[in-house]
C-alpha cells in the first residue's frame, strides 16, 4: 500500500471511528431514557393500584380526594424523603437516584461521559460510557488526586465500612464501572458527583 492509500484508509478509519462513537453514545442515551420510561410506568402503576384499591372498596369521596391523594402517593418517593433519619431503612429498598455528567464538544454537541446511580441509599455506581476514550485507570494521577483522594479518602473517616470495586474493559486497565458501597447519605453523592465531574472535565 503506497502512502497516499494509507493516508485515505487512516482518514476513513477516523471517520469511521467517530461514526462508532456517536452511535455508541445515543445508544447509551437511549437505555437511560428506556430506564426513565420504565421507572415512571412502575410509579403510574402504583398510582392506579391506589385508585383500583379506592373504587373496589366504594369509597364516597369526591374525586378531588381521590385525585389528591394519588398525587401524594405518586410523590411519597421524592428522593428527599429518602434521607429523613425517621425513615426505616426497607422503604428505600428499591429505589434508585441518578445523575448524568456531560460535557460538551466543539461541535456545541452534549456527550454523556458517565451514569452515577444511587442505589437504595447505600451504593454507588459508576458507569462510563465509552471508557476506552477517557482512558481512567486505578493509577492515573487524576484519579488518585481528584477522585481517590477528593472523596473517597473523605468519606471513609465517616464510613469506615465503604467498600469500592473496579470493573475494567477487556485486557485492560482501563475502568468501566466503579462500585462504591456502605454509603448511605446524599452529601456523600454529592460529594463523589462533584469529583467524578471534576475528573471526566479534567481528561481531555
Amino acid at each position: 500500500m503506497n502512502s497516499m492509500n494509507r493516508k485515505e484508509n487512516d482518514i476513513e478509519i477516523e471517520k469511521l471511528t467517530q461514526v462508532t462513537s456517536k452511535i455508541q453514545n445515543l445508544y447509551y442515551k437511549k437505555l437511560e431514557q428506556l430506564d426513565e420510561l420504565r421507572l415512571e410506568i412502575s410509579e403510574l402503576k402504583e398510582v392506579l393500584n391506589d385508585l383500583n384499591s379506592t373504587i373496589s372498596d366504594k369509597s364516597f369521596h369526591s374525586a378531588d380526594e381521590i385525585y389528591s391523594k394519588s398525587l401524594k402517593t405518586l410523590k411519597k418517593k421524592s428522593y428527599k424523603d429518602y434521607f429523613v433519619e425517621e425513615i426505616p431503612k426497607e422503604q428505600v429498598i428499591g429505589t434508585t437516584i441518578k445523575r448524568k455528567i456531560f460535557s460538551r464538544e466543539a461541535s456545541d454537541e452534549e456527550v454523556l461521559l458517565c451514569v452515577l446511580k444511587f442505589i437504595d441509599m447505600e451504593n454507588i455506581e459508576i458507569k462510563f460510557v465509552s471508557p476506552e476514550l477517557r482512558s481512567i485507570t486505578e493509577t492515573s494521577e487524576d484519579f488518585i488526586k481528584i477522585f481517590l483522594k477528593g472523596a473517597l479518602v473523605k468519606l471513609k473517616e465517616n464510613y469506615p465500612n465503604l467498600d469500592l470495586n473496579y470493573e475494567h474493559l477487556k485486557n485492560s486497565d482501563v475502568i468501566k464501572l466503579i462500585r462504591i458501597s456502605n454509603v448511605n447519605s446524599i452529601d456523600a453523592y454529592d460529594l463523589i458527583t462533584d469529583k467524578m465531574r471534576e475528573l471526566l472535565t479534567s481528561k481531555k
